[in-house]
């Protein structure tokens, strides 16, 4: 059994900085990719930024600059810092995680429960 935690959303004023964490527990042998989404009201699903095991990244176009991705592999856990927040980015964080449980496995898509983040004055 995997979980995944999150913590760190919450309210925030345009131009402020929040920073999200997730951890991955329980039965884990191996993690490639780790990653955030966003889920806006009305909008689907989005990618956010993802970061693989060798540390490779990506963003969305609309936060780079603002938002960084990082792992702590001993852990298990995925940071998203966001900085110069605006409205726009106010949605469901969700973060993705990438792993096997055992070494014959395929690789499986795990979910957090999501955090909302809300950018308001």
């Amino acid at each position: 059994q995997v979980q995944l935690v999150e913590s760190g959303g919450g309210l925030v004023q345009p131009g402020g900085s929040l920073r999200l964490s997730c951890a991955a527990s329980g039965t884990i042998f191996s993690i490639y990719a780790m990653g955030w989404y966003r889920q806006a009201p009305g909008k689907q699903r989005e990618l956010v930024a993802v970061i693989t095991s060798g540390g490779t990244t990506n963003y969305a176009d609309s936060v780079k600059g603002r938002f960084t991705i990082s792992r702590d592999n001993a852990k298990n856990t995925v940071y998203l810092q966001m900085n110069s927040l605006k409205p726009e980015d106010t949605a469901v964080y969700y973060c993705n995680v990438d792993l096997k449980i055992r070494s014959g496995d395929n690789w499986y898509d795990y979910w957090g429960q999501g955090t909302q983040v809300t950018v308001s004055s």
